[in-house]
C-alpha cells in the first residue's frame, strides 16, 4: 500500500504562491542608513552617560522617564539604565536591518532634542 501525502494548495487557502527557485533579494548596504544608525547609537550612549551622571549628581527625582526611573530603582542605577539602553539600541538596529532608516533618524533626532540637549544644559550650564 503506497502512502500518499496530501498538501494544501496555498492558492486555495488564500495564500500567495512563490515560484520555485526564487530568492529574496539581498539587502543592499546604505551609507546614509549606516550613518543614521551610528548617530542613533551615539545618542543612546550619550543619553545613558548623561542620565547616569545626572542621577548620581542630583538624585533619582531628576529622571523624568518613569520607566527608566523604575528600572533604575528596581535593578540599580547602572544595571537598569544599561538594560534600557541596550534594548533601545537593539530595537534601533532591528529597524536599521529592516531598512526603516527614517524611523531611526526620527528617533535619533528625538533623543538629541529631548534627552541629550536638556541633560547637557543641566550638567554643563
Amino acid at each position: 500500500m503506497a502512502a500518499t501525502a496530501a498538501f494544501a494548495d496555498s492558492a486555495l487557502l488564500g495564500g500567495a504562491t512563490a515560484a520555485r527557485g526564487t530568492w529574496i533579494s539581498p539587502v543592499r548596504p546604505s551609507l546614509v542608513g549606516d550613518v543614521i544608525l551610528v548617530v542613533f547609537l551615539l545618542a543612546q550612549c550619550f543619553d545613558g552617560v548623561f542620565t547616569y551622571v545626572g542621577v548620581l549628581s542630583f538624585g533619582m527625582s531628576i529622571e523624568a522617564n518613569p520607566l527608566i526611573a523604575t528600572l533604575m530603582h528596581t535593578f540599580g542605577h547602572a544595571a537598569g539604565l544599561t538594560a534600557a539602553k541596550l534594548v533601545a539600541a537593539a530595537l534601533g538596529i532591528c529597524l536599521h536591518l529592516r531598512q526603516i532608516h527614517s524611523a531611526v533618524a526620527i528617533l535619533a533626532g528625538f533623543y538629541i532634542v529631548v534627552a541629550i540637549v536638556p541633560w547637557a544644559v543641566i550638567l554643563f550650564a
